[in-house]
């Protein structure tokens, strides 16, 4: 099994050309479960090594500080939540994200809900190595029907109270997207202007990488092991971030059946029908955390009703591959991606229903 969690988009490798008096910087460290790679572009190697090194500092301080099952100022929170207690005071950044996730929540139908996070630890998913048993259905059901939901909090300033025991906030659906926000304010502020950051297959791109845009190349997710085969490849404008689920890094497989760590909050499954999606998100702010949040609705949602998911989040460029390796994708995304293989193009189906 590949253990890298939602390497769908890859960033494709840029040669420096010689004639060029810019410099380009690459550094990698493995945070949130996955790989992290900055690549940098600019004059003053040692400032793209110093800018580079403040963003993987500020990695490992979210890694610390919102890891859903290590100790940490989430898990102090989640804690708090179980014990019934009202009033909890958790740190700026966590109030933050609760109300920010809220609004993704509501918008999405409870589709995109970090509350789940007992249905995901149920699933063996809150571990390094997740694997079976497959959870009992009763169990199950029972968080199933307790609902917890983002809504069941509120966020009065950094005080957080909760409504429903059964609330264990996750934020592995959304920290990486939030990350490469982090990360493109901490390179503006040390006056990078050119970048590529790649947290697990989520990507944010700054500026161009010199007179070209910087290209990323969509991964078929049941291509042949060890090889980069894409769909196609997309050129990303100033400040643009793409995010993708996948159920094909983090998962398990008992009795031949595929367990993937996309968990239905309806059911309390795990989510089926669906390989990958991957969304592209116009330059915002808070690109990169829309871009993670939305991807996961749309896979939920299934080829059925992602098109629907996508409206509600205002997503308009969207791919999802289903579970036979036919492509579904929006004509905003179609007309962008280039270089797709002859059997991907066959497949294929850039229709504006989109199922």
């Amino acid at each position: 099994m590949r253990q890298l969690d939602n390497l769908l988009v890859l960033a494709l490798a840029c040669v420096q050309c010689a004639a060029s008096p810019a410099a380009e910087y690459r550094a990698s460290s493995y945070v949130f479960g996955t790989l992290a790679q900055i690549t940098v572009f600019g004059d003053d190697p040692t400032a793209l090594q110093r800018a580079a090194a403040g963003v993987f500092r500020e990695f490992d301080r979210m890694h610390r500080d919102l890891h859903a099952w290590q100790p940490g100022e989430l898990m102090a929170l989640n804690e708090a939540i179980a014990r019934g207690e009202k009033d909890i005071a958790t740190t700026a950044e966590i109030a933050a994200l609760i109300a920010n996730a809220r609004r993704f929540s509501e918008r999405s139908g409870d589709l995109f809900n970090p509350a789940i996070g007992k249905l995901v630890a149920l699933w063996s998913f809150q571990r390094d190595r997740p694997g079976g048993p497959v959870p009992e259905p009763s169990e199950i059901a029972r968080l199933a029907r307790a609902r917890p939901r983002m809504e069941d909090l509120t966020v009065l300033g950094n005080r957080v109270t909760s409504s429903n025991p059964e609330v264990r906030i996750d934020f592995g659906g959304y920290a990486k997207g939030y990350a490469l926000d982090r990360a493109a304010d901490i390179l503006r502020d040390a006056g990078i202007r050119s970048a590529l950051v790649n947290v697990g297959g989520n990507i944010l791109a700054l500026g161009r990488r010199g007179d070209t845009p910087w290209r990323v190349g969509l991964e078929d997710p049941r291509g042949p092991a060890g090889e980069a085969h894409l769909l196609g490849t997309i050129e990303l404008a100033d400040g643009e971030a793409i995010g993708t689920s996948g159920d094909y890094r983090r998962y398990y497989v008992v009795d031949g059946k595929r367990y993937a760590h996309i968990i239905d909050p309806r059911s309390g499954y795990p989510a089926t029908g669906v390989r990958s999606v991957t969304v592209v998100v116009s330059p915002r702010p808070g690109a990169g955390a829309l871009s993670d949040a939305a991807s996961k609705p749309l896979f939920i949602a299934g080829a059925s009703g992602w098109r629907e998911a996508a409206e509600k989040l205002g997503i308009t460029q969207a791919l999802l591959v289903d579970d036979e390796g036919r492509l579904h994708v929006t004509p905003e995304l179609a007309q962008r991606l280039q270089g797709r293989d002859v059997a991907a193009q066959r497949r294929m189906a850039p229709t504006a229903g989109g199922g």
